[in-house]
């Protein structure tokens, strides 16, 4: 047995569980808390017109939107664009449904760890915050705070190693060498993270929402060249849902389990709801209270929802859905852009998922800069900078098949705790979460 095939058997053992105890965390969570979705409507609509009360200033935090961007920056990449088409090539058109679906108790378990990532947040001598699921864990145990905060700093620089490769591929196709993505992606992110959070903040902020415009624009003019096609897919999301996918060209069939299981798994990875990962940026925005930024963070899960829904529909309509196996990798929405609009498709494509994977890079390499920093106190922090820019070169360059399952057992192996770490607090600390 290879190192790839011992990898690729010990994540499917390990990912078995991972649908339920997240599903079964966000159903307890949403009971929990009067199904705050609901309830919180009234209040995130007065944040966004008044904004959040802010702190005394003594701690180094940026602007709540800006804190709300640089999450999104990492949850609005691949795992939006390119999650939903394995999800449907495995589990059928069913399976955007349980994508989309799932996003809904997604956004509670978002409000709950950012809310305690705010809530347990300390400063350092020189106002430098430490926070995140490192901090909040100990509540629960100190030995599982530990064992979050080491494994996830590794995480978030191999991450962005292979979420380079996966540009550095897209430009290949361009006959751009891999090695001068790789090299420019290092100097941006070098830069950028040199100036610190209120850079990555502001950074975030002007390249997100222009991004998601540009990605967001462009499909919608593919999905409604074929307005028939368009209304077949939405049915066919919807039949299938309920009932089993019947095999249909490269695609052998799936049960409604199956559909059900890729989709939740998929949106798991496309908010980042529960893997913690999401509390880090959000825990140094300058509010006062913590559950105002947590109710930001709840509701931005819909962001992710509508690009999950959007590309999955894109994967319908144009049918690449039934090529097979063969074409389940990180270029399929490339190879969409590209046969559906040949003319502008695939630069359209390039542009778009070069922003997204560049602030996913960012605010990737900035949360694996802050975990370290709040593990060290803020100590050797320019060690780890040149340590992830490394990573980010190389892993531009490398066959990251291995690395990719490496990356996704690390972390269901931080997940799992840190979404049964919350769903204890919840119960244990339930004042926190008031609103």
């Amino acid at each position: 047995m290879t190192v790839l095939q011992l990898f690729t058997e010990l994540y499917r053992v390990l990912s078995r569980p991972v649908v339920p105890i997240f599903f079964g965390a966000g159903i307890l969570l949403t009971i929990k808390t009067g199904f705050l979705q609901f309830r919180a409507l009234p209040k995130f609509w007065k944040l966004l017109r008044k904004g959040a009360k802010k702190t005394d200033g003594k701690m180094k935090t940026i602007n709540p939107f800006h804190a709300l961007l640089t999450a999104m920056a990492t949850t609005l990449g691949s795992g939006s664009i390119i999650g939903p088409s394995i999800a449907i090539m495995t589990g059928g058109p069913g399976a955007l449904f349980w994508m989309v679906f799932y996003a809904f108790f997604a956004g509670i378990i978002k409000f709950t760890e950012v809310t305690f990532a705010l809530h347990t947040r300390t400063k350092t001598e020189t106002g430098e915050i430490i926070s995140g699921p490192s901090q909040y864990l100990k509540l629960v145990h100190s030995w599982l705070a530990k064992w979050y905060g080491t494994v996830i700093i590794a995480v978030f620089a191999i991450w962005s190693g292979v979420q380079a490769n996966t540009l550095a591929g897209i430009f290949n196709k361009e006959q751009i060498p891999q090695w001068q993505t790789g090299l420019v992606l290092s100097i941006i992110v070098l830069v950028v993270l040199n100036g610190g959070a209120k850079r990555v903040g502001a950074v975030a902020s002007k390249l997100v929402p222009f991004m998601c415009f540009f990605y967001v624009s462009f499909a919608l003019l593919i999905l409604f060249q074929d307005f028939t096609a368009l209304k077949a897919a939405i049915a066919s999301v919807l039949n299938n849902a309920f009932s089993p996918a019947a095999a249909a060209g490269g695609f052998l069939g799936a049960s409604v389990f199956t559909a059900m299981s890729a989709g939740i798994f998929k949106s798991i990875y496309a908010t980042e709801a529960g893997l913690g990962t999401s509390a880090i940026p959000h825990s140094i925005a300058d509010v006062q209270n913590p559950t105002d930024q947590g109710i930001l963070a709840m509701f931005s899960v819909a962001a992710d929802a509508l690009f999950s829904f959007m590309s999955g529909l894109l994967i319908l309509v144009t049918g690449m859905w039934m090529v097979g196996e063969a074409s389940l990798d990180n270029t399929l929405m490339y190879t969409v852009f590209k046969l559906n609009s040949p003319a502008l498709g695939r630069f359209v494509l390039i542009i778009s998922l070069g922003l997204f994977v560049l602030t996913t890079v960012i605010g990737n390499s900035f949360n694996g800069m802050h975990s370290f920093g709040s593990m060290t106190k803020h100590r050797w922090i320019n060690i780890y900078k040149l340590f992830t820019v490394i990573v980010i070169f190389f892993g531009s360059m490398m066959d990251v098949s291995m690395v990719w399952k490496l990356v996704d057992i690390m972390i269901i192996l931080v997940a799992v705790p840190n979404v049964i770490g919350i769903t204890i607090l919840a119960f244990k600390k339930p004042e926190v979460l008031k609103i």
